[in-house]
Formats: structure tokens, sequence, C-alpha cells
């Protein structure tokens, strides 16, 4: 039986970047907030001091920082002919938990998805033809929202983040050393960009001499000191090499614990509970309101918590699973493509290509998150894809995020994977090779969807979410498209050979690729397609909003951190100007 408490006005389920934000926006707003995370506390000074924090044996390999698969796990399949297995080590995806979530181990990459990403059915139709979007049985969508009406989103978040780098287009005009084709922005960077070392900067040498536009990419690891809005100060980055799958030490990585936490956890109205999960969204008999949600803490007591507002801000795949266990939304059925909660799940298309010297010493130890040199004449539709066979596209970046010794080591084609060749080759090639990104965009397939399983069950007995997932035609010769131009920007860099490494099929959840999960609560203009409206307020349940990459209807080929931010804001800057004020749905379907 489940202890009933206090009601509130808004409770959230899940605290990385969506919860902190909404948390702040409502909080500030004088609501009473209840945040529930079912990880523990962490924050930089216990967690992450820079004594410890650079350990890569305990953070990457045996993922300190991630979700205990023993605990709680997904199934795993290609597509309806396999039997789906649960996924027992984390791999392609690791899975953040605690405060903070994927905001404490990202790489603080901060982009914007271009305008026509946000048109990706109509603006690909219109250019290319009903197929270029049903090919493939291709289920590409429009958003429902505009990067027009965003931009002052992004900007929100940019200016919290300290985010660095130098505009490319401002208010219309374009501006040297930016990125050319990035939609307008109506200020410069809070920060400057971050100076390159010696890899980076020869990939954007190679790329200008081959007549592209390199840029320095964009991100949340500071070039100077810092303070927000919120006054939460960060200090410069120190090149440490341990962004991503660690805690920052030194203040200088923008994450959830730097930019809000610090304000927000002073406000007499927020409560944040930790190690509590939420079993289940509450509603009406008739399935038209949230009551609140059931939720049982690490103690194993049930409670229910009434509140006139529910936010779901946990992770893509949780936020999926809680609508489907909690009956809100029709679940999708890929026989019919009937149905929307779980529809157009998708992924990232990453690839690569090594590139090795004789000549050059390049310090790869020496490196941030966000710390490269990037080409966006490949992303989106920036080129002509007519006869190509693909839609969609990706950026090329010479990036040195670190030189871990035991995650990144390269080494040359035909190279024994053990032994004294190896070890060799990894003591020869380490200080002169690096990797050359390519960061694709995965379109939604009728056959790629998010359900439960019909026979796992986690130790709730509630039945498991069941990913079904591929790669298809369209995102493998996009992939082989991207890798070529990569290839040729290595070549043009005079190393002494390279390894091209396509994306080729199938996905395998085995080696890790990326933490860039999209889809299965996707927003739009029509509940027959989408499960939230342009506000990310569900449009069965007008209480309930859902934050995060699964309002994406598709995966652009940008890191997606910086639009579900900016999709936060703007939910939570419609919930205050009108929602509060006529708690009713914000479209009309």
């Amino acid at each position: 039986m489940a202890t009933t408490l206090k009601p509130v006005d808004a409770v959230l389920v899940g605290f990385g970047w969506t919860g902190a934000i909404m948390g702040q926006q409502l909080a500030d707003e004088g609501l009473s907030v209840l945040a529930l995370e079912r990880g523990p506390w962490r924050d930089t000074p216990t967690d992450f001091a820079p004594t410890f924090a650079q350990d890569e044996l305990r953070y990457m390999w045996r993922h300190h920082l991630f979700q205990n698969v023993s605990y709680d796990t997904l199934t795993i399949r290609n597509n309806t002919g396999q039997q789906a297995l649960p996924m027992r080590r984390l791999g392609s995806f690791l899975l953040g938990t605690s405060v903070g979530s994927g905001g404490v181990h990202w790489n603080g990459q901060i982009w914007r998805f271009l305008p026509s990403d946000f048109l990706a059915k109509s603006h690909n139709q219109q250019r290319y033809g009903r197929k270029a979007v049903t090919d493939y049985d291709l289920t590409v969508q429009d958003w429902g929202v505009t990067y027009e009406e965003l931009e002052s989103s992004y900007d929100q978040f940019d200016q919290i983040c300290g985010t660095t780098g130098k505009a490319g287009n401002l208010n219309g005009q374009i501006q040297p050393g930016g990125n050319p084709f990035e939609g307008p922005r109506s200020r410069e960077y809070p920060n400057p960009p971050m100076p390159l070392t010696y890899a980076p900067a020869l990939f954007g040498q190679a790329a200008a001499g081959l007549g592209y536009h390199p840029f320095t990419h964009p991100g949340g690891n500071m070039s100077r000191p810092y303070t927000n809005p919120l006054g939460c100060q960060m200090g410069e980055c120190t090149y440490c090499g341990f962004c991503e799958k660690f805690g920052c030490g030194n203040y200088s990585k923008a994450s959830p614990q730097t930019t809000i936490l610090p304000y927000l956890m002073l406000k007499p109205n927020f409560i944040l509970r930790t190690e509590c999960e939420v079993l289940k969204v509450e509603t009406t008999a008739d399935r038209k309101r949230a009551t609140g949600v059931t939720y049982v803490n690490s103690n194993g007591e049930e409670f229910f918590q009434p509140a006139e507002l529910v936010i779901l801000c946990a992770y893509v795949l949780q936020n999926v699973r809680l609508l489907l266990l909690s009956g809100i939304g029709a679940p999708y059925d890929p026989a019919t493509g009937q149905g929307v909660v779980g529809r157009n799940y998708a992924y990232q298309t990453m690839s690569s290509v090594n590139v090795f010297f004789d000549d050059k010493i390049l310090n790869p130890f020496i490196g941030a998150g966000a710390h490269a040199s990037v080409i966006d004449e490949f992303n989106g539709d920036n080129f002509d894809h007519s006869g190509l066979g693909f839609i969609g596209g990706g950026y090329i970046a010479g990036m040195v995020t670190g030189g871990r010794p035991i995650e990144m080591i390269y080494a040359p084609q035909g190279t024994p994977a053990w032994g004294l060749a190896w070890k060799h080759a990894a003591a020869r090639n380490y200080l002169r090779s690096f990797s050359i990104s390519c960061h694709g965009s995965c379109m939604s397939h009728r056959g790629n969807y998010l359900d439960l399983d019909p026979t796992w069950r986690d130790t709730f007995g509630r039945p498991m979410l069941r990913m079904t997932f591929d790669f298809t035609d369209n995102e493998l010769k996009m992939s082989q498209h991207l890798t070529d131009k990569a290839a040729q920007v290595a070549k043009a860099m005079s190393p002494r050979e390279i390894k091209a490494n396509p994306r080729k099929g199938p996905w395998s959840v085995v080696p890790y690729q990326t933490t860039h999960n999209t889809g299965g609560t996707m927003m739009g203009a029509d509940p027959k397609t989408s499960v939230v409206n342009k506000y990310l307020q569900s449009w069965d349940v007008p209480n309930v909003f859902v934050m995060g990459a699964g309002a994406f209807p598709q995966n652009a080929g940008y890191n997606p951190t910086g639009t579900l931010a900016a999709l936060a804001y703007y939910s939570a800057n419609q919930i205050k100007s009108a929602y509060l004020k006529s708690p009713a749905p914000l479209v009309q379907a």
C-alpha cells in the first residue's frame, strides 16, 4: 500500500539536464517543485575530484557513472524476426544514472540543428521528390517547430553553459571563422573558441586547402573563466583529456552541477529526492489527467506523490517506458503503422578515419571534449543529394578529446589485435596518430521502434523496454559518403597512412558508438503521428510534459544536447506564459 504524500505543483521524473532546467524555470516562477531521481547525489568535490577523476579503468571500463544493467536493462534485437535478449553489459550506448545523468559524463559538444533539419520531410520532398523520404520505409516527418521559434531558447542554453565558439551567421550576416551553414544567431557565443592543438589545426589547414570552411567546434569546455546568468562560476579548461565518460574536477565543463544546481538547490520551494524510482504516472479513470506518480525509495517503501504537473525528464528510453507502463498514448505497431508511443526510434551513425604520421608528434593526451576543427559541408542538406540514394549527412571533425591509454590506441590496417606486434604498433603510433570523426544523422524507419517486452521483466515485475533497431541502407550509404569525404581530408594532411572505418551493418549493441538515442516520444503537429505537441505537452494527457531527445522525429547529424535543452526552455517558457494561466492543451489537435 503506497503512502500518499503532500501534493506539489510539479513533479519532475529524472534529474539530468532537462530536469535541472525545468526545476529552475518552474521554481523561479514560484511553483513548489519536487524532482525524483533514481540514482544517487553526485557533486564535483565529492565525486569528480582531480585526484581520482582521471581513472579510465574505473569510469570507462567499469562504468562507475553509468546504469547498472544487472539492476535495470532493456532487451535488444535488430528486427521483428529475432528474439530480443537483455543487454547484459553496457556497449553501444552508456546510460547515465544519478543527479546530472548524461550531463555529467558528456563531452560538452553543443550544437544547434540546421533550419532544414526541423523540416526533414517537407524540405527533402520539395527538393528531391516524395520518394526521398519514403524509400527504405523511412518515416521521416517535420518537427512541428522551427529553428526560428527555438533560436532564443538555444541562446538561453548557450548563456547558461557559457558555450565557446565563433558565430558563423549573426542575424543573417555570414561571419568569417564560424560555421557558414548554421542558422542565424541573435548574438555571438558567450565565450571565444578554444585554442586548437596540433592535430585539429592540421585538419583545419588541410580542409581549407580543399576549399572547405573549417571552424572550431562549439562546446561547453571553458576557454576562459565564466560566470553565467544564475551566478554559477566555471574555470578555464586544462585540456586534461578526460571529458567523455568522466565528471570534470576543474569546474571547466558545463553540466547541471556547474551551471544550475548551485543556484537551484538553495531555493526553498524546490526539493530533490534521490534513489527514488518512479514506477508509473497515475491518471484519472478516463486517462485524461495525471494525478501524480507512484515511486519506490531505496528502502523499498512505496509512495504516491500527487502533483498538478507531471514532467518526464528521464532519459529517452525511460520516458518511453513510463508512458507505455502508464497507458498514456497509443503504443506503436510496426505491422499497421498505427500508434505513436515508441515510434521513430533513431540513433546516430558514427564512422571515422584514423590518420598515422611518421614526422609529426601530436600529443593526443592534450585534449578536451569539444576540442576539434570541423567542416559542415556534408551535414543535413548543405550539399546536393541528387542521385546519391540517401538523405541526411553529418559533420566531419578533426577531433582530439584525449589520449586515454586503454580506449584510444590506434593501430594501422593489418595490425594483430593482440600480442607483441600490437604492442610495437601501439608504442610507435600513440603520439603520431589521431582520429577524424564522422558524426552522421539517422533517419527514422518503420521497423525501428521501442515497445514493452512480452517476456522479460525487471526487479519490480514490470515489463522491460524492448528496442528493435538496425541501420537502413539510407544510413549505410550516407556513412560511406561521409567517410569518403573525411578520407580525402585525411590524405591532404600528407600522413604515412590512413585507415577508414565506415559504418557497416547490421547494428550491434556490443561496441560503443554513442549515447545519442532519440525518438519514441516524438513531437509534431498531428496527434496521429506524434506523442507530444510543439511544447512537449502530451496530446492525450495535457498536464503531462515529456522532455528530452525522445521528441526528435529523426536524428540530425549533430550531438543532441543543445537541441533537447532548447526544447526544454521553449516548453518551460510556454508553461509559464500560457499553461499556468489556463491549464489546458496548448495546441488544438
